[in-house]
């Protein structure tokens, strides 16, 4: 057991698949409103960075690449969060 928690991929995964399950609980949640949908895009994008980290093999490029991509991927997220809370979406 230890061998599969000690490679970065399977904890990447391990976590990947217990932050799906958290988004669906939270997205499902009602009573918590707009923060749902909030939790869930800001979720996302953790995930996104984890799968361009681990699973890309981003960790390993030059700092051009990674800032470049992970600012990308910022910016979009930000974006989306923003229309989604201040856009009228209830």
């Amino acid at each position: 057991m230890k061998s599969v928690i000690s490679n970065q991929q399977n904890r990447a995964l391990i976590f990947l698949l217990s932050a799906t399950a958290i988004s669906y609980l939270i997205s499902h949640d009602a009573s918590i409103g707009i923060w749902a949908g909030i939790g869930t895009l800001a979720i996302s994008f953790v995930k996104v960075r984890l799968v361009i980290l681990d699973f890309m093999e981003l960790r390993h490029a030059p700092i051009q690449w990674r800032i470049g991509f992970e600012g990308g991927f910022f910016v979009v997220s930000a974006i989306l969060i923003a229309v989604y809370a201040f856009g009228g979406v209830r």
